[in-house]
């Protein structure tokens, strides 16, 4: 699940049928299609309580190798959409065993802070960690930016980028601006406590993000993916929105927590040194 520009009429064209019912004010409307192409004109059913859209299709035969949905591959996906939309509920039920109905539901109200937690929680942290979040609407992107993330024990760096809610695996100017906005952050923070001085090299950007956890979401209005998969944000602003976002609030951070501040950066430095 996942290209930007695969919506209905791509779900509808590799459909052996497909039917849409919208419930809009008080009155039921329905449409079905047979692979791509609509039989007949939309209809009105009747009247109908409430609103909504519901969408049924019957994946083709004739094109797919298999038909049978994975239960597993479409929860972990809804968790991921339900962890980046906070105060979305997302139901996921499966009907086909019979008499053996399952179903879950998705909701995190604290959104990508929650997403870090239970990140980190699935890599083994069998204690509660500090999670930082920040959340910033920007005007020169025409969106909004979202990071969490949190600093572990290990050396492992695990950072997942979003882009729309689309996971953007090869990363992109949303994760440049995060690792650039923690490597400022960090060499000012070092430089007033005398953990670096002026002589010393900065930090390297690509090295700032060992031990860390982290969740980088941006929702735009024209995102710009490189590539066919759209698996690279290209948007030259957000870079620079999200590095300043990030830098500003890990200072604050870093302020309100002095000896976990000190405790992370000494060992950044350190690990600095020791290369």
């Amino acid at each position: 699940m996942g290209h930007p520009r695969v919506g209905l009429g791509v779900v509808n064209a590799l459909s052996s049928r497909l039917r849409v019912e919208v419930r809009r004010e008080g009155v039921l409307r329905a449409q079905k299609y047979a692979r791509g192409v609509a039989v007949a004109p939309p209809a009105t059913v009747g009247p109908v309580a409430g609103s909504g859209t519901a969408i049924a299709f019957w994946p083709d035969t004739e094109i797919f190798e298999t038909t049978r949905c994975s239960f597993a591959v479409l929860a972990e996906r809804f968790r991921q959409v339900a962890f980046l939309n906070p105060g979305l509920s997302i139901t996921l039920t499966d009907e086909r065993p019979a008499g053996e109905a399952r179903a879950v539901m998705f909701r995190y109200p604290d959104g990508v802070r929650d997403f870090v937690a239970a990140l980190d929680a699935e890599a083994g942290s069998l204690l509660p960690q500090d999670v930082t979040a920040s959340e910033r609407e920007d005007p020169r992107i025409a969106g909004t930016m979202e990071v969490a993330f949190l600093w572990s024990g290990s050396r492992e760096e695990r950072i997942h980028s979003f882009a729309n809610s689309l996971a953007t695996r090869q990363g992109g100017t949303h994760v440049d601006g995060f690792r650039e906005g923690v490597a400022a952050a960090v060499t000012a923070y070092a430089l007033r406590r005398g953990l670096l001085t002026a002589a010393d090299p900065d930090p390297d950007v690509a090295r700032i993000g060992e031990g860390f956890t982290a969740v980088v979401s941006v929702k735009l209005g024209r995102p710009e993916f490189l590539g066919a998969t759209a698996g690279l944000l290209g948007n030259i602003a957000v870079r620079a929105c999200v590095g300043e976002a990030v830098q500003e609030h890990l200072g604050i951070w870093f302020e309100e927590r002095p000896e976990r501040a000190a405790e992370i950066v000494a060992r950044l430095v350190r690990g600095l040194h020791d290369d």
